[in-house]
Parts: structure tokens; C-alpha cells; sequence
């Protein structure tokens, strides 16, 4: 499989938006109120489609549900034990922390559903479909706890009216309640989904300031090991220790190693923390997937 072909369009996307906003007259002034617009709806409408399109069947994948949420749980543990780690959390300055530590246990749910595909068709679709559903959630939920906290917010507030948990949680209810969207409006939704993921990733260049990297080296290292080392890892135990079968323990290990969601940008900005800063930690982690992709893969072996 060439991963490199799998994550260009993205690159490229990321690299028009930092051409666009450093080259053009459409300076950063005019990428703000489009952060807003990916945040408050285009994100929304593609989450709760992601998790709508494919009914979750408890029994029958009660095991890849356990999986994900097990993945997920010790994706989110890891990140936020980093500033309590010793000798390292000194280095960690609490703020930056909770801003960036959504990037060590998010996904990039575009690459997700067209990796899965490619893996085992159909079935790798159906299998991935399961995982976004009851994991984004939970990761939403996670994401925005620590920003919430740090910032001295009413945490449940933040978490009650924050638009991406809304649409994840809406998502879900519909999901589980059985419930299907009519059909004059499903594409209508889409289309407007559709326009979520390249909008959000040139979002993610236009912000990108590669020397906020610098100040935050042991976070940057520590929130990237964690998506693309210990996660695929702990995927690779979980389909052992649960008995996966070979398609869900594949797509399992995959969804482990993927780049971070671009979504994470927007989030951080937000909520007012330091977005250039997640921008680049978003961007490295694109890169440092063309290798923990295939060598995670190479686990399915």
C-alpha cells in the first residue's frame, strides 16, 4: 500500500493554505472567520454524519467496540499523564499541555475511512464506521476537558455546549436509536460535510508557525509518541488479547497509527489557546505517519 499517496492530498491541502495566507492578499485576517465556520458547522455535520452512515450493531462487533474504547482510554491516559511524568513534566508547561494533548489520542477520520477501505473493502469500511462511532465521543469529550479546566471554565458547561461533542453525541443517539436521515436532506448534509476536512486543513497551514515548536520540545515528542509508538502498540495487544478477528484486528492497528485530526487546530483556537503551535504538531504528525503507518501494518504480520 503507498501511504505516501494516501497522505499527499492532505499535505498538499496544509501547504496551499500556509502559500495561500503568507503569499496572497488572503492574509490571516480573512482565515479567522473561516475557522469559526469549520468549527461551529462544517466539523459538526461531518462528524455526525461519520457516525450516522453506518448502523452499529452492538452484539456483533462487541468486541472491536471494547477495543476502541480501550484504545482510546490509554491514548487518553498517556496524554494526560505527560506533565506528571518525572523529570520530563517539569519540562511541560501546563497550559500548552492541555491545548496539545488532544493531538496524542485523535484521528484523522478522512484517512481512517479511505485506509480501511483499501485494507479489507467493504468489511474494513463497516469495521472502521463502528470505531469512529464510539470513539469520537469519547475523544471529544477528552479533548476539551483539560482546555476547559486549565482555562478555569465550568467544565460541564464547556462540555454541554461545545459544538463537535454536540454533533458526536447527536450522532450517536441517532445511530443507536435507529433512526435514518430522509433522503432529500442526506445530501445536502454531505455536501456541506464534504467541505469540513480540505477547508480545515488549509485552516491548519494558514496557522502553522513552525518556531512555536521550538519552545516545547519535550510535549511535541512526548503527544507524537504517544499517537504513533505506543498507540499502534497497545492496538496490537488489545486485538491479541481480545482475539480480534484478522479484518477488525487490522483496521484496529491501523486506526492506531494515523495522523491526528485537523480538527485539533481549530479546537485549540477556539478555546483560546495556542493554535500555530497544535498547527505544527498536526503537521509533524502527517509526516511521522508515512513511517508509523507501514510499520504498523507490518505488525498485522
Amino acid at each position: 500500500m503507498n501511504v505516501a499517496a494516501l497522505l499527499l492530498p492532505d499535505f498538499s491541502l496544509i501547504l496551499a493554505g500556509w502559500l495561500i495566507c503568507r503569499f496572497t492578499p488572503l492574509g490571516r485576517e480573512v482565515w479567522h472567520p473561516v475557522e469559526r465556520l469549520v468549527y461551529y458547522l462544517l466539523f459538526p455535520v461531518l462528524l455526525f454524519l461519520s457516525i450516522v452512515k453506518s448502523p452499529i450493531e452492538v452484539g456483533p462487533a462487541s468486541s472491536l467496540i471494547a477495543a476502541g474504547l480501550l484504545l482510546s482510554c490509554g491514548g487518553i491516559a498517556l496524554s494526560w499523564s505527560l506533565p506528571h511524568l518525572p523529570l520530563l513534566g517539569r519540562h511541560i508547561a501546563p497550559r500548552d499541555h492541555a491545548g496539545a494533548a488532544q493531538v496524542a489520542f485523535r484521528f484523522n477520520s478522512y484517512i481512517a475511512l479511505a485506509l480501511a477501505s483499501r485494507l479489507a473493502g467493504e468489511a474494513g469500511s463497516q469495521a472502521v464506521a463502528i470505531l469512529i462511532g464510539v470513539c469520537v465521543p469519547l475523544i471529544n469529550v477528552a479533548a476539551v476537558w483539560p482546555m476547559a479546566r486549565q482555562s478555569e471554565s465550568r467544565v460541564l458547561r464547556e462540555l454541554a455546549r461545545n459544538p463537535l461533542i454536540i454533533a458526536t453525541v447527536s450522532g450517536l443517539a441517532f445511530n443507536l436509536a435507529g433512526l435514518a436521515l430522509p433522503g432529500w436532506l442526506a445530501p445536502q448534509l454531505q455536501r456541506v460535510g464534504a467541505t469540513a476536512v480540505p477547508l480545515g486543513l488549509m485552516a491548519v497551514g494558514a496557522g502553522m508557525q513552525w518556531g512555536q515548536l521550538q519552545s516545547s520540545r519535550v510535549l511535541t515528542a512526548g503527544v507524537l509518541a504517544i499517537r504513533h509508538l505506543l498507540m499502534p502498540l497497545w492496538a496490537w495487544l488489545l486485538a491479541r488479547l481480545l482475539g480480534l478477528e484478522p479484518v477488525q484486528a487490522g483496521v484496529l492497528i491501523a486506526f492506531a497509527a494515523l495522523p491526528t485530526a485537523s480538527s485539533c487546530y481549530v479546537l485549540a483556537v477556539q478555546m483560546g489557546y495556542r493554535g500555530p503551535y497544535v498547527a505544527g504538531l498536526i503537521t509533524l504528525s502527517h509526516i511521522v505517519a508515512l513511517a508509523s503507518l507501514p510499520l504498523a501494518l507490518q505488525l498485522l504480520s
